[in-house]
């Protein structure tokens, strides 16, 4: 029976989930009063192995060694303290959320990772060890379902310090009947752990990252002990030397992992400082970045696709023959996708919305000889505005699928300047650029914040870039261009930008309905490991209110905490997510969204008077 139970108030935290239980553990997830998830893990002190605890404090080992690792690398404390729980004294701490995913589930769906993206990967766990060592704490676990690629840090985070000590000779003191022998040094199988021992697991780890395999693969058979297969790992290696000369990666490579894992510890990097020496990060991953940025001599510059063309990304920067140089400070560089893709076939749900683009929006651009007979104007562009977190980019891009035009996206930040009015010049240059790709749809993400309301304080200094749109955007479908705008706040935006014969049309996207969230959980959990129980049905009908995003979260949480445990995601642990997770998107924030959408409805022209478009809730 678990020691805490959920809705339960723990030091200022709310228990929302069990996330696994040993004997003398239990971790779960907790949130704070701003609803900030956490781990907290919480021993059972009266089943607690007394090597496990300082006899001199009282204090297990494991906290108090994490309150002295402080880096970005290292999974971070953020509280600790007593509680009395089920007439047990027990003890906890609370450490950041993990958000991200595992290395070990990258690689399983990935098999091998490029030179570039492990060595980033290698330096991150080795600069958390680094700083492990340097308070004389050696991790003795890493492996690849002990290193989070964490969306918080930003890098590799060693997580799971549960085995962590320091240097110790002929008895470990912690359990070790659940570490992983593919990653563990020979030595220790003496009960040797120190720095080099956790250098070799590390290499171990970067060796599988290249290759896609543990170093030495042995199949144990059933109910082997720890000792039985320690055994069985010591002989392999042994008898079958790895060739790293067979490895096709590049030769420095090569000697890396060589001496990281040489299985005389004498002959190993004594240091993370030496091996981090040798690995030189800065200039190999320099290198593989400008063997990338590297054009080939047949290299020409886009053009428009055909109806045959399959779908590709080129990242084009704008050549002399554009009408500036290579030098020019205010080049624009974007990516440019150009044809194929499934359209609104990837579109979850949202049947009205889709109906209303193609019979308003397509129809006219893909029939324009049409157009012509009945005198309908082509639509320049349109603005998609609502919640964040509803799809909107990803509808304008399924939008340019469907209509077999090129695609480019379009940031605030691509068109900032140093320069006084150099994103005015910018502007007009990506416009120029993009009329040599038509047809072709430009999505502006955040399009509120390219042009804001001439008459704020705040757009003082941006008149000149609002002066320019409105020029590119005047009649801008005779070039061959489709602009589309995505914002959350349409009512900062500039009155003249969104007359007629510019933005044309204006459409809320909002939340997502019944048929969108199933379709949505479909999708995020397609090519997962999962039970044979899951009801997206279900699963729609207990999400309300949950944006697109949202949808995604719970999976990914659902699926980190089932790797974590080493199960297949289930109905019961994607409803616990469901249960601790809040909508992205608070009543009182919803309010203010439909106030903006009737600001809108009331700004639209009479005689382009349109439905309403969205999910039937």
């Amino acid at each position: 029976m678990a020691v805490l139970q959920i809705g339960q108030r723990v030091d200022g935290y709310l228990v929302q989930s069990l996330i696994k239980a040993n004997l003398y553990t239990e971790t779960y997830r907790v949130e704070d009063s701003s609803h900030q998830p956490f781990f907290m893990k919480v021993y059972i002190m009266k089943q607690v192995p007394q090597k496990l605890v300082n006899p001199t404090t009282g204090v297990v080992l494991e906290i108090e060694y994490s309150q002295k690792i402080k880096s970005r690398n290292v999974v971070s404390l953020v509280s600790f303290g007593t509680i009395e729980a089920e007439q047990s004294l027990c003890q906890y701490y609370t450490t950041t959320y993990f958000t991200g995913e595992l290395l070990a589930e990258k690689i399983y769906r990935e098999q091998r990772l490029s030179e570039a993206e492990a060595v980033e990967i290698f330096v991150g766990i080795l600069e958390g060890l680094q700083s492990m060592h340097q308070q004389g704490l050696y991790h003795n676990d890493i492996t690849p379902r002990n290193i989070m690629l964490s969306a918080t840090a930003g890098s590799a985070e060693i997580i799971d310090l549960g085995h962590t000590s320091p240097k110790c000779s002929g008895s470990a003191p912690f359990d070790t009947s659940d570490l992983e022998v593919f990653y563990s040094a020979n030595e220790t199988f003496a009960g040797i752990y120190d720095e080099r021992s956790d250098i070799f697991a590390a290499t171990a780890v970067f060796y599988t990252m290249l290759t896609g395999r543990v170093p030495w693969r042995v199949f144990f058979g059933d109910g082997a002990n720890f000792v039985r297969r320690a055994m069985l790992v010591k002989a392999e290696r042994k008898q079958e030397p790895i060739n790293f000369n067979s490895l096709n990666i590049d030769e420095r490579l090569k000697v890396i992992l060589a001496k990281g894992l040489a299985l005389n510890f004498a002959e190993r990097y004594h240091s993370v400082e030496q091996l981090l020496l040798d690995l030189d990060y800065k200039s190999f991953v320099g290198e593989a970045q400008s063997e990338e940025a590297q054009p080939s001599k047949s290299e020409s510059k886009p053009s428009a696709p055909t109806k045959s063309d399959k779908s590709s990304s080129n990242s084009y920067t704008p050549q002399k023959e554009d009408g500036y140089s290579q030098n020019d400070p205010n080049r624009v560089n974007f990516e440019i996708k150009t044809g194929g893709g499934n359209g609104f076939k990837d579109i979850a749900g949202m049947a009205e919305l889709k109906s209303y683009l193609e019979q308003r929006v397509l129809f006219v651009l893909r029939n324009k000889e049409k157009a012509e007979q009945y005198r309908v104007t082509i639509p320049n562009g349109m603005l998609l505005y609502g919640p964040p977190g509803c799809g909107k980019t990803f509808i304008s891009e399924k939008f340019a699928e469907e209509s077999q035009f090129n695609f480019v996206l379009v940031k605030s930040s691509d068109l900032a300047s140093s320069f006084v009015h150099g994103g005015q010049e910018k502007i007009g240059k990506l416009f120029k650029v993009a009329e040599a790709h038509a047809p072709i749809v430009i999505c502006f993400d955040e399009f509120d914040a390219l042009v804001p309301d001439r008459s704020s304080r705040a757009a003082e200094y941006s008149s000149g870039e609002v002066n320019e749109f409105l020029t590119q955007l005047n009649n801008c479908s005779k070039r061959g261009i489709f602009v589309i705008g995505t914002t959350n706040r349409p009512d900062k935006i500039d009155p003249a930008v969104l007359r007629t014969g510019r933005m044309d049309k204006q459409v809320y996207v909002p939340l997502p309905d019944l048929e969108a969230r199933r379709e949505m959980f479909k999708i995020h959990l397609a090519d997962r490991p999962c039970s044979d129980d899951i009801d997206a049905q279900r699963l729609a009908e207990l999400t309300e209110g949950f944006i697109a995003s949202d949808i995604a979260y719970v999976v990914n949480d659902a699926a980190m905490v089932s790797a974590y445990t080493d199960r297949l995601i289930c109905q019961q642990t994607l409803e616990s997510t469901i249960s601790s997770t809040h909508p992205s998107l608070r009543p009182d924030a919803m309010k203010v969204y439909e106030q903006i959408r009737q600001k809108m409805e009331g700004i639209e022209r009479s005689n382009m008077a349109k439905p309403k478009i969205g999910y039937r809730v």
